[in-house]
Protein backbone atom coordinates (compact mmCIF):
# COMPACT_ATOMS: atom_id res chain seq x y z
CA UNK A 1 0.00 0.00 0.00
CA UNK A 2 1.38 3.36 -1.09
CA UNK A 3 0.22 6.94 -0.22
CA UNK A 4 -1.29 8.67 -3.43
CA UNK A 5 -2.63 12.32 -1.99
CA UNK A 6 -3.35 14.53 1.34
CA UNK A 7 -6.44 16.44 1.32
CA UNK A 8 -6.11 19.59 3.97
CA UNK A 9 -9.98 20.63 5.08
CA UNK A 10 -10.28 24.03 6.23
CA UNK A 11 -13.97 24.14 8.01
CA UNK A 12 -15.29 27.65 8.48
CA UNK A 13 -18.66 26.62 11.05
CA UNK A 14 -20.07 29.53 12.45
CA UNK A 15 -18.97 28.43 15.91
CA UNK A 16 -17.24 31.35 17.84
CA UNK A 17 -14.56 28.67 19.21
CA UNK A 18 -14.38 26.27 16.78
CA UNK A 19 -12.99 26.08 13.10
CA UNK A 20 -11.47 23.06 12.61
CA UNK A 21 -9.03 21.60 9.88
CA UNK A 22 -8.76 18.56 9.10
CA UNK A 23 -6.76 15.98 6.49
CA UNK A 24 -7.25 12.83 4.51
CA UNK A 25 -4.70 10.77 3.39
CA UNK A 26 -5.48 8.46 0.73
CA UNK A 27 -3.97 5.63 -0.30
CA UNK A 28 -3.85 3.20 -3.53
CA UNK A 29 -5.68 0.57 -2.50
CA UNK A 30 -9.02 3.44 -1.46
CA UNK A 31 -8.05 3.00 2.02
CA UNK A 32 -8.61 6.73 3.98
CA UNK A 33 -7.14 7.99 7.17
CA UNK A 34 -8.34 11.21 8.31
CA UNK A 35 -6.43 13.41 11.06
CA UNK A 36 -7.06 16.41 12.56
CA UNK A 37 -4.62 19.47 13.21
CA UNK A 38 -4.88 20.90 16.57
CA UNK A 39 -5.91 24.33 15.77
CA UNK A 40 -9.77 24.92 15.44
CA UNK A 41 -9.19 27.71 18.41
CA UNK A 42 -6.31 30.39 19.07
CA UNK A 43 -4.10 31.94 16.17
CA UNK A 44 -2.29 29.65 14.41
CA UNK A 45 -4.62 28.36 12.08
CA UNK A 46 -2.83 29.44 8.80
CA UNK A 47 0.87 28.30 9.93
CA UNK A 48 -0.90 24.97 10.71
CA UNK A 49 -2.12 24.83 7.48
CA UNK A 50 0.94 25.71 5.63
CA UNK A 51 3.20 23.02 8.11
CA UNK A 52 0.56 20.51 7.28
CA UNK A 53 1.11 21.21 3.29
CA UNK A 54 4.93 20.95 3.69
CA UNK A 55 4.95 17.66 5.56
CA UNK A 56 2.34 16.08 3.38
CA UNK A 57 4.76 16.19 0.50
CA UNK A 58 6.93 13.74 1.94
CA UNK A 59 4.81 11.19 2.48
CA UNK A 60 3.68 10.59 -1.15
CA UNK A 61 4.84 7.32 -2.11
CA UNK A 62 5.53 6.04 1.48
CA UNK A 63 3.39 3.07 3.43
CA UNK A 64 0.86 3.94 5.69
CA UNK A 65 1.55 0.96 8.01
CA UNK A 66 5.40 2.60 8.38
CA UNK A 67 3.98 4.58 11.23
CA UNK A 68 7.01 4.52 13.03
CA UNK A 69 9.17 5.52 10.47
CA UNK A 70 7.06 8.04 9.20
CA UNK A 71 6.99 9.55 13.02
CA UNK A 72 11.37 9.65 12.72
CA UNK A 73 11.02 11.09 9.21
CA UNK A 74 9.49 13.64 10.48
CA UNK A 75 11.65 14.70 12.82
CA UNK A 76 15.02 13.74 11.76
CA UNK A 77 14.33 14.51 8.09
CA UNK A 78 12.93 18.39 8.06
CA UNK A 79 15.47 20.30 9.50
CA UNK A 80 13.28 21.72 11.99
CA UNK A 81 11.95 19.10 13.24
CA UNK A 82 14.48 18.42 15.75
CA UNK A 83 13.82 21.79 17.22
CA UNK A 84 13.12 22.85 20.91
CA UNK A 85 10.29 20.32 21.12
CA UNK A 86 10.86 18.68 18.40
CA UNK A 87 10.08 21.49 16.66
CA UNK A 88 7.35 23.29 18.62
CA UNK A 89 3.25 23.75 18.65
CA UNK A 90 2.53 24.20 14.77
CA UNK A 91 5.41 21.64 13.27
CA UNK A 92 4.14 18.91 15.82
CA UNK A 93 0.27 20.14 15.00
CA UNK A 94 0.66 18.64 11.34
CA UNK A 95 2.69 15.87 12.54
CA UNK A 96 -0.37 15.02 14.93
CA UNK A 97 -2.99 14.80 11.96
CA UNK A 98 -0.98 13.36 9.30
CA UNK A 99 -0.01 10.18 12.03
CA UNK A 100 -3.32 10.27 13.36
CA UNK A 101 -4.57 9.89 10.06
CA UNK A 102 -1.95 6.90 9.23
CA UNK A 103 -3.19 4.92 12.18
CA UNK A 104 -6.81 5.24 10.88
CA UNK A 105 -5.80 3.91 7.74
CA UNK A 106 -3.96 0.79 9.79
CA UNK A 107 -7.06 0.40 11.63
CA UNK A 108 -9.27 0.11 8.80
CA UNK A 109 -6.87 -1.87 6.63
CA UNK A 110 -6.85 -4.51 9.37
CA UNK A 111 -10.00 -4.24 10.78
CA UNK A 112 -10.10 -3.11 13.59
CA UNK A 113 -10.57 -0.25 15.83
CA UNK A 114 -6.86 1.54 17.38
CA UNK A 115 -7.34 0.99 20.69
CA UNK A 116 -6.75 -2.88 19.46
CA UNK A 117 -3.13 -1.83 17.40
CA UNK A 118 -2.22 0.10 20.83
CA UNK A 119 -2.64 -2.72 23.28
CA UNK A 120 -6.09 -3.57 23.67
CA UNK A 121 -8.56 -1.63 26.41
CA UNK A 122 -7.09 -1.12 29.96
CA UNK A 123 -11.09 0.71 30.67
CA UNK A 124 -14.13 -0.37 29.76
CA UNK A 125 -15.35 2.85 29.53
CA UNK A 126 -14.25 6.74 29.91
CA UNK A 127 -15.08 9.02 32.44
CA UNK A 128 -15.57 12.67 31.41
CA UNK A 129 -15.90 15.96 32.37
CA UNK A 130 -18.09 19.50 31.42
CA UNK A 131 -15.10 21.51 30.43
CA UNK A 132 -15.19 25.67 30.23
CA UNK A 133 -18.28 26.25 32.20
CA UNK A 134 -17.85 30.37 32.18
CA UNK A 135 -19.16 30.15 28.23
CA UNK A 136 -22.31 28.08 30.44
CA UNK A 137 -23.45 24.35 29.27
CA UNK A 138 -26.00 25.03 27.06
CA UNK A 139 -26.94 25.32 22.87
CA UNK A 140 -25.67 28.27 22.82
CA UNK A 141 -21.81 30.16 23.57
CA UNK A 142 -22.40 32.82 26.15
CA UNK A 143 -20.43 34.72 28.66
CA UNK A 144 -21.65 34.02 32.39
CA UNK A 145 -20.64 36.54 34.96
CA UNK A 146 -22.52 35.85 38.16
CA UNK A 147 -22.31 33.14 41.40
CA UNK A 148 -26.17 32.07 40.54
CA UNK A 149 -25.16 31.41 36.59
CA UNK A 150 -22.46 29.43 37.28
CA UNK A 151 -24.18 27.25 39.89
CA UNK A 152 -27.10 26.98 37.12
CA UNK A 153 -24.61 25.71 34.47
CA UNK A 154 -23.46 23.33 37.01
CA UNK A 155 -26.62 21.39 37.60
CA UNK A 156 -27.26 21.46 34.06
CA UNK A 157 -24.15 19.50 33.78
CA UNK A 158 -24.99 17.28 36.49
CA UNK A 159 -28.37 16.77 35.05
CA UNK A 160 -26.90 14.84 32.38
CA UNK A 161 -25.08 12.71 34.49
CA UNK A 162 -21.52 14.88 34.84
CA UNK A 163 -19.81 14.12 38.14
CA UNK A 164 -17.15 16.24 37.13
CA UNK A 165 -16.81 19.95 35.71
CA UNK A 166 -13.99 22.52 34.53
CA UNK A 167 -14.25 26.04 34.81
CA UNK A 168 -12.26 29.68 34.75
CA UNK A 169 -12.78 31.48 37.43
CA UNK A 170 -11.19 34.63 36.07
CA UNK A 171 -12.26 34.26 31.96
CA UNK A 172 -15.58 36.56 31.94
CA UNK A 173 -15.46 39.93 34.10
CA UNK A 174 -18.07 40.75 36.03
CA UNK A 175 -20.08 43.09 33.39
CA UNK A 176 -19.89 39.99 31.03
CA UNK A 177 -17.03 40.84 28.94
CA UNK A 178 -14.04 37.82 28.21
CA UNK A 179 -11.36 39.18 30.30
CA UNK A 180 -8.41 37.65 27.78
CA UNK A 181 -8.22 41.16 25.57
CA UNK A 182 -4.82 42.15 23.87
CA UNK A 183 -4.29 44.89 26.46
CA UNK A 184 -4.58 43.83 30.20
CA UNK A 185 -7.14 45.60 31.86
CA UNK A 186 -5.64 47.04 34.97
CA UNK A 187 -8.96 46.38 36.69
CA UNK A 188 -8.88 43.06 36.06
CA UNK A 189 -5.67 41.76 36.67
CA UNK A 190 -4.49 38.25 36.73
CA UNK A 191 -0.80 38.15 36.59
CA UNK A 192 1.26 40.02 39.64
CA UNK A 193 -0.95 40.55 42.48
CA UNK A 194 -4.77 39.37 42.49
CA UNK A 195 -7.19 42.68 43.81
CA UNK A 196 -9.55 41.40 46.03
CA UNK A 197 -12.21 41.89 43.89
CA UNK A 198 -10.72 39.35 41.43
CA UNK A 199 -10.12 37.07 44.06
CA UNK A 200 -13.35 37.29 45.54
CA UNK A 201 -15.48 37.14 42.36
CA UNK A 202 -13.35 33.94 41.67
CA UNK A 203 -14.06 32.91 44.96
CA UNK A 204 -17.14 32.96 44.82
CA UNK A 205 -18.24 31.51 41.79
CA UNK A 206 -16.47 28.37 42.54
CA UNK A 207 -18.05 28.51 45.89
CA UNK A 208 -21.17 28.33 44.06
CA UNK A 209 -20.60 25.36 41.98
CA UNK A 210 -19.16 23.51 44.90
CA UNK A 211 -22.43 24.58 47.03
CA UNK A 212 -24.92 22.73 44.24
CA UNK A 213 -22.68 20.02 43.55
CA UNK A 214 -21.90 18.83 46.98
CA UNK A 215 -18.78 17.16 48.23
CA UNK A 216 -19.24 14.45 45.57
CA UNK A 217 -18.73 16.77 42.46
CA UNK A 218 -15.48 17.14 41.01
CA UNK A 219 -14.14 20.58 40.21
CA UNK A 220 -11.32 21.37 38.03
CA UNK A 221 -9.88 25.25 37.89
CA UNK A 222 -8.59 26.38 34.47
CA UNK A 223 -6.69 29.31 34.55
CA UNK A 224 -5.37 29.34 30.87
CA UNK A 225 -1.74 30.37 32.08
CA UNK A 226 -2.89 33.95 32.10
CA UNK A 227 -1.87 33.64 35.52
CA UNK A 228 1.63 33.84 36.87
CA UNK A 229 3.66 32.28 40.20
CA UNK A 230 2.52 34.30 42.15
CA UNK A 231 -1.42 34.39 41.48
CA UNK A 232 -2.00 30.78 40.60
CA UNK A 233 -1.14 30.44 44.57
CA UNK A 234 -3.10 33.25 45.76
CA UNK A 235 -5.87 31.82 43.80
CA UNK A 236 -5.31 28.26 44.65
CA UNK A 237 -4.90 28.97 48.57
CA UNK A 238 -8.11 30.55 48.36
CA UNK A 239 -9.78 27.53 46.54
CA UNK A 240 -8.29 24.90 48.49
CA UNK A 241 -10.95 24.96 51.27
CA UNK A 242 -13.86 23.96 48.43
CA UNK A 243 -11.90 20.77 47.38
CA UNK A 244 -10.04 21.19 43.75
CA UNK A 245 -9.49 18.07 41.46
CA UNK A 246 -6.63 19.61 40.28
CA UNK A 247 -5.82 23.04 38.48
CA UNK A 248 -4.68 23.30 34.77
CA UNK A 249 -2.28 25.39 33.44
CA UNK A 250 -1.48 27.32 36.99
CA UNK A 251 1.41 29.49 34.43
CA UNK A 252 3.27 29.85 31.61
CA UNK A 253 4.05 26.27 30.55
CA UNK A 254 7.68 26.81 29.72
CA UNK A 255 8.76 27.07 32.99
CA UNK A 256 8.68 23.81 35.16
CA UNK A 257 9.99 25.22 38.41
CA UNK A 258 7.12 27.80 38.53
CA UNK A 259 4.99 25.22 38.19
CA UNK A 260 6.69 22.90 40.53
CA UNK A 261 6.64 26.19 43.27
CA UNK A 262 3.01 26.33 42.91
CA UNK A 263 1.94 22.99 43.70
CA UNK A 264 4.78 23.05 46.85
CA UNK A 265 2.83 26.16 47.96
CA UNK A 266 -0.96 24.98 47.18
CA UNK A 267 -2.76 21.75 48.24
CA UNK A 268 -3.83 21.27 44.45
CA UNK A 269 -2.66 18.93 41.82
CA UNK A 270 -1.34 20.85 39.16
CA UNK A 271 -2.22 19.75 35.31
CA UNK A 272 -1.02 21.19 32.18
CA UNK A 273 0.60 19.88 28.49
CA UNK A 274 -2.24 21.93 25.87
CA UNK A 275 1.20 23.50 24.70
CA UNK A 276 3.74 21.34 25.25
CA UNK A 277 4.89 18.82 22.62
CA UNK A 278 6.47 15.21 22.61
CA UNK A 279 8.59 13.39 25.14
CA UNK A 280 11.27 15.89 25.04
CA UNK A 281 9.18 18.65 26.10
CA UNK A 282 7.13 17.00 28.83
CA UNK A 283 10.14 15.47 30.31
CA UNK A 284 11.48 18.11 32.55
CA UNK A 285 7.77 18.90 34.41
CA UNK A 286 7.70 14.66 34.97
CA UNK A 287 11.74 14.84 36.22
CA UNK A 288 11.10 17.41 38.48
CA UNK A 289 7.33 16.45 39.71
CA UNK A 290 5.86 19.79 38.20
CA UNK A 291 2.96 18.07 36.92
CA UNK A 292 0.45 15.47 38.99
CA UNK A 293 -1.65 15.26 35.92
CA UNK A 294 -0.60 15.79 32.41
CA UNK A 295 -2.41 17.08 29.73
CA UNK A 296 -1.13 16.43 25.92
CA UNK A 297 -2.97 17.52 23.04
CA UNK A 298 -3.30 14.06 20.97
CA UNK A 299 -4.04 16.96 17.58
CA UNK A 300 -0.25 19.02 19.07
CA UNK A 301 1.48 16.99 20.88
CA UNK A 302 2.98 14.42 18.00
CA UNK A 303 -0.23 11.94 17.03
CA UNK A 304 -0.94 8.47 18.70
CA UNK A 305 2.70 7.36 17.65
CA UNK A 306 3.97 10.35 20.17
CA UNK A 307 1.59 10.77 22.63
CA UNK A 308 1.23 6.58 23.51
CA UNK A 309 4.59 7.18 24.41
CA UNK A 310 4.15 10.49 26.60
CA UNK A 311 1.45 8.78 28.53
CA UNK A 312 3.96 5.65 28.80
CA UNK A 313 6.30 7.94 30.21
CA UNK A 314 4.06 9.62 32.59
CA UNK A 315 3.33 6.76 34.27
CA UNK A 316 6.70 6.05 35.41
CA UNK A 317 6.16 8.92 37.51
CA UNK A 318 2.59 8.52 39.20
CA UNK A 319 0.90 11.28 36.75
CA UNK A 320 -2.81 10.89 35.69
CA UNK A 321 -3.43 11.51 31.87
CA UNK A 322 -5.95 14.11 30.85
CA UNK A 323 -5.98 13.61 27.57
CA UNK A 324 -6.65 17.94 26.11
CA UNK A 325 -9.50 17.87 23.66
CA UNK A 326 -10.54 21.30 21.73
CA UNK A 327 -11.73 21.07 18.42
CA UNK A 328 -13.52 18.62 16.26
CA UNK A 329 -15.37 15.30 16.34
CA UNK A 330 -12.23 13.59 14.62
CA UNK A 331 -9.92 14.71 17.75
CA UNK A 332 -12.76 13.04 19.92
CA UNK A 333 -12.51 10.08 18.35
CA UNK A 334 -8.44 9.15 18.49
CA UNK A 335 -8.65 10.64 21.74
CA UNK A 336 -11.06 7.59 22.83
CA UNK A 337 -9.31 5.04 21.21
CA UNK A 338 -5.75 6.41 22.92
CA UNK A 339 -7.30 6.72 26.43
CA UNK A 340 -8.82 3.28 26.44
CA UNK A 341 -5.43 1.92 26.64
CA UNK A 342 -3.39 4.21 28.80
CA UNK A 343 -3.55 2.49 32.39
CA UNK A 344 -2.99 6.43 33.90
CA UNK A 345 -6.28 7.55 32.22
CA UNK A 346 -7.91 9.75 34.56
CA UNK A 347 -11.20 11.70 32.70
CA UNK A 348 -11.59 12.46 29.30
CA UNK A 349 -12.37 16.23 28.35
CA UNK A 350 -15.93 17.59 26.10
CA UNK A 351 -15.47 20.96 25.77
CA UNK A 352 -18.49 23.47 25.47
CA UNK A 353 -17.85 24.21 22.27
CA UNK A 354 -17.98 20.69 21.08
CA UNK A 355 -21.39 20.49 22.12
CA UNK A 356 -23.04 22.60 19.37
CA UNK A 357 -24.53 21.16 16.58
CA UNK A 358 -22.52 23.15 13.69
CA UNK A 359 -19.38 20.83 14.94
CA UNK A 360 -21.10 17.48 15.45
CA UNK A 361 -22.48 17.66 12.66
CA UNK A 362 -18.96 17.62 10.76
CA UNK A 363 -18.26 13.63 11.28
CA UNK A 364 -20.79 10.87 10.47
CA UNK A 365 -20.55 9.38 13.94
CA UNK A 366 -21.88 11.76 16.51
CA UNK A 367 -19.78 10.21 19.91
CA UNK A 368 -21.16 11.82 22.60
CA UNK A 369 -20.72 10.59 26.66
CA UNK A 370 -24.29 9.24 27.94
CA UNK A 371 -24.63 9.88 32.15
CA UNK A 372 -21.22 11.06 32.02
CA UNK A 373 -19.14 8.37 30.09
CA UNK A 374 -18.06 7.21 26.74
CA UNK A 375 -18.61 4.13 25.26
CA UNK A 376 -15.11 3.65 23.31
CA UNK A 377 -15.87 2.96 19.37
CA UNK A 378 -15.64 -0.03 18.21
CA UNK A 379 -15.32 1.10 14.07
CA UNK A 380 -12.48 0.16 12.37
CA UNK A 381 -9.57 2.57 12.74
CA UNK A 382 -10.34 5.85 14.54
CA UNK A 383 -14.05 5.23 14.47
CA UNK A 384 -15.13 8.41 12.33
CA UNK A 385 -14.75 10.21 9.19
CA UNK A 386 -16.12 13.71 7.82
CA UNK A 387 -19.21 13.70 6.32
CA UNK A 388 -19.59 14.25 2.33
CA UNK A 389 -21.23 17.74 2.86
CA UNK A 390 -18.62 18.72 5.22
CA UNK A 391 -15.37 17.82 2.78
CA UNK A 392 -17.66 19.38 0.65
CA UNK A 393 -18.52 22.82 1.81
CA UNK A 394 -14.94 22.67 3.29
CA UNK A 395 -11.93 25.39 1.47
CA UNK A 396 -9.29 21.78 0.58
CA UNK A 397 -5.73 21.65 -0.24
CA UNK A 398 -5.09 18.80 -2.55
CA UNK A 399 -1.39 17.65 -2.15
CA UNK A 400 -0.32 14.25 -4.40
Amino acid sequence: MKITSVNIFQCTTGNPLLDPIFVRVNTDEGISGFGEVGFAYGKSKYGGIGQTRDLAKLMIGWDPMESEALWEMFKRNTFWGQGRDCGGIVFQGAVSALDIAIWDIKGKALGVPCYQLLGGKTNAKLRAYASQLQFDWDDVHRNIAKPEEYAAATEKAMKQGYTAIKVDPMCVKPDYVYAREPKPDPDWRTRGSLSPNVLNTAYERVKAMRDVGGSDLDIIIELHAFSDTNTAIQLGTKLEPLGIYYMEEATDPTNAGCMREIREKVNIPIASGERITTRWGFREFLEQRALQVIQPDLCVAGGLTEVKKICDMANVYDAGVQIHVCGGPIATAATLQLEAVIPNFLIHELHEGALKEEIRALCKYDHMPENGFYEVPDLPGIGNELTEKAMKEAETITID
